[in-house]
């Protein structure tokens, strides 16, 4: 689930001191690959003409995952829908109009309806179970890759068994208002209020979790101690929903006081004001999984306030807007004015599953482009199945089935390309530093169309992602940060093209990198002392 602006209403957190310069060679740049689960399996299980399920995916997926350099995969949608959310998928008039168009005559059983509607924190025996997910993680593992997967911390499913025998849990009002429902409960009938956000409709196939009682922290936290015993991090959706003050504005309409059991007063609500859930969850995780990885979708320009109470990584929806709209400016801006911390510790992505196709967006040569920014930049780095082989189709996350699509082998190649070129290089395993370009003469405002990367590993050799994502040609100087620059001259390779050139490292250290790059150009240029 997303917002799909930015809208600056709620607190943003002081941001540190810029210091565009990282370090460290632990693997501190994952690179993230987001599977659909049920289409996927799906797939699979259609090809071979048997069912597919976790505990048999076949080997040559965990070799594609590892020979494309992925260091994580995210298995979306893996949790439990119930039948009364899968019911309402299927007849969604909207979402059935969806449906005919990606697969015409589709049938009931090709819907899954909503992993985001989680009826239950279990695998469906359909693709595996328990045992199913244990034995595809120790796979993943074998072979050097990590297991993220779904946390949905501020709704659940109506299915979910708690609506019944839990429904303190959740934001509800003593009568009825736009965004409830009835539900029966073991303590009488009672008026539960959809999950949503601010600023859009209720999502009528869930119910929201009150993050004002201690009693949901306390179950939410047991809930994602479980769901993190059984992968290496979790993906959290809409995770800024539930910080204090949005979660406040949000529900002040309806505000704490229920009928308590037998009753017919209201309860009083919980004094003093909570920590954060994320100030106490995260830790609770980390102190039994150390490494493990907190990824936040996190909108509304509340990364740093994320990041400051414990995720690893959050999304960075605003350079994703800057490119997908072809912004060049904007997206320099967003990389050179960024603090370190903030830079670092995103999650750069051109598509996911909440998003429209990239393929459908750029063109194949904005789209080069577009994806060498992401990935080479520090933080983690995050592509999308079917995004490498140029799909156009956007799947509701209710199908179980994908329609089929042609491969783009255009596409299919520029993303072959830039894996290999990266594994070849420093980028995600060295240094960092982003380069501010500076006008290569004076009049001329081309520098802000380039985004600048220098990476290096231990030695005197370095790489430099360089993309100008302008529609036309543009030029620059950029000045580089490396040890006893003039002491050496220089060759500069493209890893991906053949351009080759020799450059004297007394002129680099003095007057900089002249650059002049084509529209959208982009360029890995590794750069080796001459002998």
């Amino acid at each position: 689930m997303y917002f799909a602006g930015n809208r600056g209403c709620f607190p943003v957190a002081p941001k540190p001191p810029r210091d565009n310069v990282g370090g460290g060679d632990r693997m501190e740049h994952p690179f993230l690959y987001e599977i659909n689960t049920r289409c996927w399996l799906r797939g699979l299980s259609d090809a071979a003409g048997r069912a597919i399920t976790l505990a048999d995916v076949p080997d040559r997926e965990f070799v594609f995952w590892k020979n494309s350099g992925f260091t994580h995969l995210w298995l979306m949608g893996v949790w439990t829908t119930g039948p009364i959310c899968r019911a309402m998928a299927i007849a969604e008039p909207n979402l059935r109009r969806a449906y005919d168009e990606i697969i015409p005559g589709w049938r009931d059983a090709d819907i899954g309806g909503s992993p985001y509607a989680i009826g239950d924190y279990t695998v469906p025996a359909a693709i595996g179970g328990e045992a199913g997910l244990k034995k595809f993680r120790e796979r993943l593992h074998a072979h050097g890759l990590k297991l993220i997967l779904d946390f949905v911390p501020n709704h659940l499913g109506l299915d979910h068994r708690w609506l019944r025998e839990r429904p303190n849990l959740f934001v509800q009002s003593v009568v009825e208002m736009p965004g409830t429902f009835a539900q029966e409960t073991v303590l009488g009938p009672r008026w539960l209020a959809h999950g949503k956000d601010p600023y859009f409709a209720p999502w009528n196939d869930t119910v929201q979790v009150d993050y004002r009682r201690a009693a949901a922290r306390a179950a939410m936290q047991e809930q994602l101690l479980a769901v993190a015993a059984q992968c290496d991090g979790v993906r959290c959706d809409m995770a800024m929903l539930l910080l204090n003050e949005v979660f406040a504005k949000t529900w002040e309409h309806l505000p704490l006081g229920v009928p308590p059991s037998g009753g017919s007063g209201a309860e009083p609500p919980e004094g003093g004001t909570p920590n954060e859930f994320w100030a106490d969850a995260i830790p609770a995780v980390k102190a039994r999984q150390p490494d493990f990885i907190f990824l936040a979708e996190v909108y509304w320009d509340l990364e740093s306030r994320m990041q400051e109470l414990g995720f690893d990584f959050t999304y960075d929806k605003r350079l994703y807007d800057e490119l997908f709209w072809h912004n060049a400016a904007g997206a320099h801006r967003r990389v050179v004015d960024s603090p370190r911390e903030l830079l670092a510790r995103s999650a750069h992505f051109i598509e996911n599953h909440d998003e429209p196709r990239i393929a459908g967006q750029l063109s194949p040569v904005e789209q080069r482009a577009a994806a060498l920014v992401i990935l080479g930049l520090p933080g983690m780095r995050f592509l999308h199945e079917g995004q490498l082989t140029g799909a156009r189709v956007k799947l509701p996350v209710q199908l179980a089935r994908r329609g089929s699509e042609t491969p783009n082998v255009e596409l299919s190649k520029i993303y072959n390309d830039l894996l290999t070129a990266l594994q070849h290089s420093a980028v995600g395993r060295g240094k960092w530093r982003a380069l501010v370009p500076r006008a290569a003469w004076p009049d001329n405002p081309t520098a802000t169309n380039f985004v600048i990367v220098q990476w290096q590993t231990s030695g005197p050799a370095f790489d430099l992602v360089v993309v100008n994502l302008a529609p036309h040609r543009s030029q620059c100087y950029a000045t580089l940060e490396v040890e006893n620059l003039a002491e050496h001259n220089w060759e500069m390779r493209d890893l991906l093209g053949p351009e080759r050139f020799e450059r004297f490292g007394a002129d680099l250290a003095s007057q900089g990198l002249y650059l002049d790059l084509p529209e959208h150009g982009a360029q890995l240029f590794h750069f080796e002392p001459v002998r």
